[in-house]
């Protein structure tokens, strides 16, 4: 749930920096080079179960937000990743990740349950950032069967929260603990469960390894 210096990242990630840039050229070729060859992958995707239990803090969330969740379920859709789309993504997460003030759920809430809110104070942690940046996203006209509220296990063990983003890519994380947008098999989290892409108020299980993540050398 903390906020960390420095940036994890993976190899697929040193080319995914240089393929979004714009420009016409050497950089032109990279990006399409790029998108050709991760769409040809069918593993970016976290495979998920059935059903399971939705955490206290959304029912709390839907509770004193019923406009949020009262919605009808839709059909399942991911995001067409181009290269706005990606910039987008990465704009929101650094917004987020420098706009808000890390703080834990017991020091801002004086509770151990867990509480999922906006940003109203400009503090908050990582369920806090996450639901943020959901609500950015869909104010940019993300489709809201894209934006899934996720729990995993961190590098540390520790219960931590994350938005993951469905593209036609695979599945993209923004983190509060990492400035850049990745790929979710690049986290080296272990995926628990998420919400489900038709409805976001079922969650289902994934149980699934993120792979390796690595450390830029002074990160």
């Amino acid at each position: 749930m903390r906020r960390l210096p420095g940036v994890l990242t993976s190899s697929f990630l040193v080319g995914f920096v240089g393929a979004i840039s714009l420009q016409a050229g050497p950089a032109a070729a990279a990006q399409s080079t790029w998108f050709k060859r991760t769409s040809s992958q069918t593993a970016d995707s976290a495979a998920v179960g059935g059903s399971t239990s939705v955490p206290y803090g959304w029912l709390d969330f839907c509770h004193r937000h019923p406009k949020e969740c009262k919605v009808p379920a839709l059909p399942a859709t991911s995001v067409k990743l181009t290269a706005q789309k990606l910039s987008t993504m990465r704009r929101i997460n650094l917004k987020a990740n420098r706009s808000i003030k890390p703080v834990s759920n017991f020091d801002h809430w004086g509770t151990m349950v867990d509480h999922w809110d906006y940003p109203t104070d400009g503090k908050g942690d990582c369920k806090i950032y996450a639901l943020y940046k959901r609500k950015l996203l869909l104010e940019a006209g993300f489709p809201r069967q894209a934006l899934l509220m996720t729990v995993v296990r961190d590098l540390d063990g520790e219960g931590h929260t994350i938005l993951t983003v469905k593209t036609d890519k695979g599945d993209m994380i923004l983190d509060n603990l990492v400035d850049e947008v990745r790929p979710w098999n690049a986290t080296g989290y272990y995926f628990v469960k998420r919400q489900s892409q038709q409805n976001p108020n079922t969650w289902v299980s994934i149980n699934q390894r993120g792979g390796t993540a690595k450390r830029l050398p002074n990160s």
